[in-house]
């Protein structure tokens, strides 16, 4: 009522079956989350934990590293689900690219490892009393990993396929899922090229009304398609499967004369026509194939030909149909094999799921529940074998006080089916009688006298079941007569061609002659031989149950029968798993794998405390040997057990007394046992150790990294001012040549003026060649400005300059730079008139008298505005370079 449908049994998951769809119960951030969480066996109970827990004993050191997990229980309590939401959840967390084109990888592998369900449940699953999506085949299921733990590849191994459902369906029931998809989702030119008409009756096909969700045509078409079957193959397959849907359909009339054949039915007629057709096959040998029977006897082995009989030419029949079915089925599953399968050379480990066919026990039980039931018994024997006797015993063989919890052990029930030198397997092949004589002491064994048919009960661990005996011996042997396997080599269909190859071997095989005759091998015996290799494989792994339980037999949602589901609790051996692992240690691990895992937990110690007398892990392996291991590992184990603060002291080893061996941890003589809280606590404490040894490594490498860097600093200094010195230097070079260039330039536009004005001023001496009478020295200037008339002439430019500017010097001074610049005679003073360019309209020439006005020019003038005339005028001197001499004023000189 809770839609809580896990819990922990002991070492087992029990999972109920909801009969409901529940989404929010695996979705992908559920699986993510699982995934994610430190300890997942704190969250609750789930499918998701028990896949969680084999990937990650996967990646640790405690062997055996491969995993296995045994999804078992009824039929109908919702096994192929289970194993379908833990294929999902492979496909999520242990695909982790590294790389785009390994992501691509990994995509593919994962799509195809999905898209294989849909395939194998639409051929291999069917519609029963108990169950709407029975797996009519048992699939193990190998899930490769590489070194870096994710997916590369898988493979799938199938075992006993119920093939006689294709042709022989109980009340009720269906056929195969796929029967159904190509007649309800087929196209319209599809059912025309296939005979395949809406409402058209099949024999073969019951309960055609019922629709499943399983009955959906696209979903299968698909994943085909991913599968590497492309579309041309695919119609090829379902063209093959309508023909033996209209091979179902022939009918046989009894004839009174046994020396003439058997006559068709009025309306098979077209039927055998129509196969024929789909099959590619002649119509006149096909009917005469399943009609005659070819015998061959005497030394000479002559050939006989013998009409068959009305049952003889319906089981001819029906062999036909179920050769076909179970050829294809298997090449299925070999293209399957062929599109996930991973080289050997590129996956290192395994998680195996095993998915078998659930206890079945019907009004009617035959070979095929025989064969399922006994499956059953090995696998709830394994789990016996290995958990429930195997680890008592290991209890005792370890040195623990332990007392032995009852259970049921099913041993007797396989030795009645399989022991030797006689069981029910050697005796399929006498008569009833002889079963029940020879096999009349074992107790498992039982026998109803009220019933009318033939049969005996087996008493298996489920409850008991009776058995038909009626077609038992057929069954097993399986005969296929060797004209029906000449006859479809006959077929022009390029399928059927690749699974009936025209092969010398296989011709052999199938007419051996009288002398060199080999043991034909049965269907229990081949079952048998598949199972033992099976359970090897089992063995060579660590192995995880998940038993499915079924809360009512009638698959209604929200009912919960108390009766039921404790029957089958009982069954299959959980009440005592319970009680096993309540008192016990469900953890063990040997001395050298736990030495070699939790060793660094000795760093937690004081050094103080690793004294001389500890020996090393070094010198543990290296003096590794079955006699030095008690006297080397057991100090080592001590040592290590002390860092734990919540256990009280070292553990016990099988010398120390039994009221100092603590609660959770035992160490024995060859292995360690614990809980799941003392392994929890050795993993955190071994976590806290690598944190700190992590730390420790960081430190170390971040101070490495700051040194690196501060010395690349310092070098990047030290190369920054070697390169700022060149860059000012070369500057400082290349502002010197400037300057020079602009000296020497100036130098010669001084020289070049010198001589201009030299030019100019012809007349005039350089030097006074007489003196005046009244002289410069007796000139009434102030003694203060006594230094203006030797600058004024040796910058004479300037000095004019000065003379005719707006602003600078007035009056007296500006007349005596006038006159000190163009040098006249050092006379009286007064007896001149001079007169500047603010006074006058011009400048009067010492020089001849000019005609016009002339202008004077340089070049260019190093004063900045030189040559501006801040207020042009006619009148007025314009720049540095320009002396404007006018004739009506040069009498007055």
């Amino acid at each position: 009522m809770a839609d809580t449908f896990y819990t922990n049994a002991g070492c087992t998951l029990v999972a109920l079956n909801p009969f409901k769809p529940v989404p929010q119960l695996y979705s992908p951030d559920l699986m993510k989350e699982y995934h994610a969480a430190p300890q997942p066996q704190k969250l609750k109970p789930h499918i998701f934990t028990v896949g969680e827990q084999t990937y990650r004993n996967v990646k640790s050191l405690i062997e055996p590293v491969n995993q296995s997990i045994v999804v078992s229980g009824e039929s109908g309590a919702g096994k192929t689900w289970t194993s379908r939401c833990l294929m999902k959840f492979y496909a999520v967390v242990a695909a982790s690219p590294t790389s785009w084109e390994s992501h691509k990888i990994a995509e593919r592998i994962e799509q195809r490892i999905l898209n294989s369900n849909p395939v194998m449940e639409a051929f291999g699953n069917a519609c029963t009393l108990r169950n709407n999506n029975s797996s009519r085949f048992g699939k193990f299921i190998q899930l490769q990993m590489n070194r870096a733990h994710q997916m590369t590849g898988a493979a799938v191994q199938t075992y006993l396929l119920e093939k006689t459902r294709v042709a022989c369906q109980a009340s009720n029931e269906r056929n195969f899922h796929i029967f159904y998809q190509i007649c309800k989702g087929a196209s319209a030119d599809e059912r025309l090229r296939w005979h395949l008409p809406e409402g058209a009756a099949f024999s073969w096909l019951p309960n055609p009304e019922r629709t499943l969700e399983e009955d959906c045509f696209e979903v299968t078409r698909e994943a085909m398609l991913h599968l590497g079957i492309d579309t041309l193959t695919q119609n090829n397959i379902f063209k093959i499967l309508a023909g033996l849907l209209h091979l179902g359909n022939v009918r046989f009339a009894d004839c009174e004369d046994e020396a003439q054949p058997c006559q068709l039915m009025d309306d098979a007629k077209g039927s055998v026509r129509t196969s024929a057709s789909l099959l590619w096959l002649p119509e006149d040998p096909l009917l005469e194939t399943l009609r005659i029977r070819t015998i061959r006897a005497g030394r000479q082995q002559q050939v006989f030909r013998k009409p068959c009989s009305l049952a003889e030419c319906d089981t001819r029949r029906d062999c036909l149909a179920k050769l076909i079915y179970a050829r294809l089925f298997d090449w299925l599953v070999s293209v399957i094999n062929s599109s996930i399968y991973a080289t050997p050379d590129s996956w290192t480990t395994f998680i195996g799921l095993l998915d078998v066919y659930g206890f079945e026990s019907f009004p009617d039980n035959s070979l095929e529940q025989l064969c399922i039931n006994y499956a059953n018994e090995k696998l709830q024997q394994h789990f016996v074998a290995h958990y429930l006797r195997a680890q008592q015993e290991e209890y005792a063989l370890e040195g623990l006080e332990w007392s032995f919890v009852n259970y049921q052990d099913n041993q007797t029930c396989l030795d009645l089916i399989e022991g030797t030198p006689i069981s029910i397997c050697s005796l399929l092949n006498e008569l009833q009688t002889r079963i029940e004589s020879a096999l009349a002491g074992s107790p498992c064994l039982g026998h109803d006298k009220l019933s009318r048919e033939p049969s005996f009960i087996v008493a298996h661990y489920a409850g008991p079941v009776r058995y038909h005996t009626a077609g038992l011996v057929e069954k097993n042997k399986d005969p296929v007569p060797p004209e029906l396997t000449r006859l479809l080599q006959q077929s022009e269909d390029p399928l059927l061609k690749v699974l009936f190859p025209t092969d010398p071997e296989e011709k052999s095989q199938e007419e051996p002659s009288g002398k060199s005759r080999t043991p034909v091998l049965t269907v229990v015996s081949r079952f048998k031989a598949s199972l033992e290799q099976l359970l090897q494989v089992l063995h060579s792994t660590t192995p995880h149950y998940i038993r499915c339980i079924k809360p009512n037999s009638k698959g209604q949602a929200q009912t919960f029968l108390r009766e039921e589901v404790l029957s089958q609790l009982e069954a299959c051996g959980l009440v005592e798993t319970i009680h096993i692992s309540a008192a016990g240690f469900p953890i063990r691990v040997s001395h050298r794998n736990f030495v070699e895992r939790y060793a660094l937990l000795r760093r937690l110690r004081p050094r103080t405390a690793l004294g001389p007398q500890s020996p090393s892990l070094n010198e543990g392996r290296s003096e590794w040997s079955p006699q030095a291991a008690e006297a080397t590992l057991q100090p080592l184990l001590q040592d290590i057990l002390r860092t734990l603060p919540a256990l009280p002291g070292a553990a016990a080893t099988s010398g120390d007394p039994v009221e100092a061996t603590p609660a959770t941890v035992h160490c024995g003589r060859t292995k360690v046992f614990m809980t799941d809280s003392t392994l929890e606590l050795l993993e955190r404490r071994r976590a806290q150790v690598l944190e700190q040894c992590a730390r420790c490594i960081q430190a170390g490498w971040r101070r490495h990294r700051h040194r690196r860097q501060e010395r690349q600093r310092q070098a990047a200094v030290l190369i920054q001012a070697a390169i700022r010195s060149w860059l000012t230097r070369k500057q400082v070079q290349r502002l010197h040549a400037a300057a020079t260039v602009i000296k020497r330039t100036w130098q010669k536009w001084r020289i070049r003026m010198a001589f201009l004005a030299s030019k100019e001023l012809d007349g005039v001496e350089e030097k006074h060649l007489f003196q005046a009478p009244g002289s410069p020295s007796s000139f009434p200037l102030p003694q203060a400005q006594s230094w203006l008339p030797g600058a004024i002439i040796r910058l004479w430019p300037l000095g004019l300059v000065l003379a005719n500017a707006a602003v600078g010097v007035h009056g007296f001074q500006r007349k005596l730079v006038v006159w000190a610049c163009l040098q006249l005679p050092t006379s009286s003073p007064r007896s001149y008139t001079i007169q500047t360019a603010q006074e006058q309209d011009g400048v009067m020439s010492i020089r001849a008298l000019p005609q016009g006005s002339i202008k004077f020019h340089c070049r260019k003038s190093p004063l900045r505005y030189a040559d501006i005339c801040p207020e042009p005028s006619s009148d007025s001197v314009t720049g540095f370079n320009q002396i404007l001499l006018e004739r009506h004023r040069l009498g007055h000189v």
